[in-house]
């Protein structure tokens, strides 16, 4: 591989408002050469994720290191291994590793996941956000046959897949959130939601009462704020409700949300509010990927996403992620 060289994407600066073109650099660099013990690989996919929006700020609450200013920024990626010298790995071997927005990555042989050939249909299957999605319902919101289960940020990665995952489970209505009709529309045509709520057209609390008339007994939150003091409001009885996402604050440029929660009518229904993240739920990757592989192959289960071409789109993904563009998964092809 010598004198060959790749792209990568870098943080160029941060955000101070809006994700614009000019926080990043598109930068080409050598092809690295690894070391015994270190595998190279050439990336295939990358995905892209709300969280990142937070990573390009200095300090952050979640427990994953902030994007460096002049450094390459990382996430979820599959590709080929190219040469693993004194590893297990062969060239041709698809891995799963962090070292996305570059062509090329290089690490060491921990750092990266061998890939079952075969157990997905579509490799990106494997940057699915189905392992958060899987999380939050069977851990967080612990869903249960008969349930009415409350999804926000329902078109979204996570959200498009927790619904699905919620009628496997047994649900008996699942209703979603999302911010246009379009989107709803899809998700009850195409991703089994029976409800959708639409931010924008009328108070949160008022459209999910009318499509909960009976009330929710599991909420998925991606969302915060708004939506999660309507859920609240009507949840019933020792109702479980599981914070999977904040994304009224990791898309709100900069700034801090906060949702007011009346403790006493939590405590008088005796709900449950739990904050659950894939961090300390991983065990569940391998569990998501044999569910996953066996619903694309008999129809039970769809992987809703996007696909931008060459990383010089991936600036653009990012952007039209936080902008809401797209339904499902987004993902670029290196």
């Amino acid at each position: 591989m010598k004198n060959r060289t790749h792209r990568e994407v870098r943080l160029a600066a941060r955000p101070e408002g809006p994700v614009t073109d000019d926080l990043f650099e598109i930068v080409e660099v050598p092809v690295p050469e690894p070391a015994a013990g270190q595998v190279l690989v050439r990336n295939s996919l990358m995905a892209v994720a709300a969280v990142m929006r937070t990573l390009m700020d200095e300090v952050t609450t979640v427990p994953m290191p902030s994007f460096g200013v002049g450094e390459a920024l990382y996430g979820e990626a599959v590709g080929e291994v190219v040469a693993a010298p004194g590893t297990d790995l062969k060239p041709g071997d698809l891995v799963e590793h962090r070292l996305g927005w570059r062509e090329y990555a290089l690490l060491d042989a921990a750092e990266v996941q061998r890939l079952a050939p075969g157990l997905l249909p579509d490799p990106a299957g494997y940057l699915s956000q189905g392992p958060t999605a899987l999380m939050g319902i069977d851990r967080g919101a612990e869903v249960r046959p008969g349930d009415t289960v409350f999804v926000t940020g329902a078109a979204g990665g996570v959200g498009s897949l927790a619904g699905q995952i919620a009628k496997l489970r047994g649900a008996a209505r699942v209703i979603g959130s999302t911010g246009s009709r379009e989107k709803a529309d899809r998700l009850l045509t195409e991703f089994g939601y029976d409800a959708v709520v639409i931010r924008g057209a009328g108070p949160i609390e008022e459209q999910l009462r009318a499509a909960a008339p009976d009330g929710i007994d599991a909420l998925f939150d991606n969302v915060g704020g708004e939506q999660l003091q309507a859920a609240i409001a009507v949840a019933n009885r020792g109702a479980r409700l599981a914070l999977v996402g904040a994304l009224a604050t990791q898309l709100s440029e900069g700034s801090v949300s906060t949702t007011p929660i009346d403790t006493l009518s939590l405590l008088a229904r005796s709900i449950t509010l739990r904050g659950v993240a894939l961090y300390d739920h991983r065990d569940l990757i391998p569990e998501w990927h044999a569910l996953f592989g066996q619903g694309l192959r008999d129809g039970t289960l769809a992987f809703p996403h996007s696909r931008l071409h060459g990383i010089e789109q991936a600036p653009r993904a990012l952007q039209e992620l936080i902008a809401g563009k797209h339904l499902g998964s987004v993902l670029v092809e290196l």
